[in-house]
Parts: structure tokens; C-alpha cells; sequence
């Protein structure tokens, strides 16, 4: 396995894991009851304030997973392996974790720079795969 592709999959190991501290959070604050029979739109019930950034910062990620999975998919296929695609997609993961845990604690200073980092690891892939670099 390339080393992008062992990135990107702990990128979307992570990624799948995100949920995990918010839907805790839902049965702390609801009830396991509650959380096994609501039927109601998310959202509806309560959620500690951490728990909701949570819930966006997820929703971010797995929106970015739709750039950063077909752009590390193509790298691979194309058989384009280079220092700086290795570096970016560790980069990618690395922004992608801080991201979450900053945008989770409510640093919002720092999230900004954190999607950017990853969003220069996306656009640094993509430009390896059309040879500007």
C-alpha cells in the first residue's frame, strides 16, 4: 500500500470515528432510551454545546473527504508518488484531527488555519496529479 493510500485511509478511519464523542454526548444528556427511540429530526432534542460543534465539525470533514479521497484515488491510479504527495496527504490527516478537536473546544482563531492547511493538502495533490509541481 502507498503511502498516500495508508493516509488516506486513516483519514477516513478518523473520519468515521468523529461521531463517536457526540452521539455520547446524546446519551449522557437524553437517556439511552430516549437516543434508541427518537424519531425526531436531528437536532431536536438537546446536545451540550461542545457536542453541536462536534456534530459541524464532522459534517466538515466528511464534506472534505469528497475532494480528498478521488484526488489521493487518482495520485494512485496515475502511480504518482512524490515527497510532496506523501506530505500532503499526512498534512491532510494532521489538519483534519486538529480541525475537529479545535472546532469541538470552540477555538475559533485556530480553526481557520487548520482548514486551510488542509485545503492546501487537497490543492497540492490535485496539482501533482495535473504536473504543475
Amino acid at each position: 500500500m502507498s503511502t498516500e493510500l495508508y493516509w488516506m485511509t486513516l483519514t477516513v478511519l478518523m473520519t468515521a470515528l468523529f461521531w463517536v464523542p457526540y452521539v455520547l454526548d446524546r446519551l449522557v444528556v437524553r437517556g439511552l432510551w430516549t437516543v434508541l427511540i427518537d424519531t425526531k429530526p436531528e437536532g431536536s432534542g438537546p446536545h451540550s454545546v461542545w457536542a453541536q460543534r462536534a456534530i459541524r465539525a464532522h459534517l466538515n470533514a466528511v464534506e472534505n473527504l469528497a475532494i480528498f479521497v478521488p484526488a489521493v484515488l487518482i495520485v494512485a491510479i496515475l502511480h504518482i508518488s512524490t515527497p510532496v504527495t506523501r506530505a500532503a496527504v499526512v498534512l491532510y490527516f494532521f489538519a483534519r484531527l486538529a480541525h475537529f478537536l479545535v472546532y469541538t473546544a470552540g477555538m475559533p482563531v485556530l480553526r481557520t488555519p487548520l482548514f486551510a492547511a488542509g485545503w492546501a493538502a487537497q490543492i497540492l495533490l490535485l496539482v501533482s496529479i495535473l504536473g504543475w509541481i
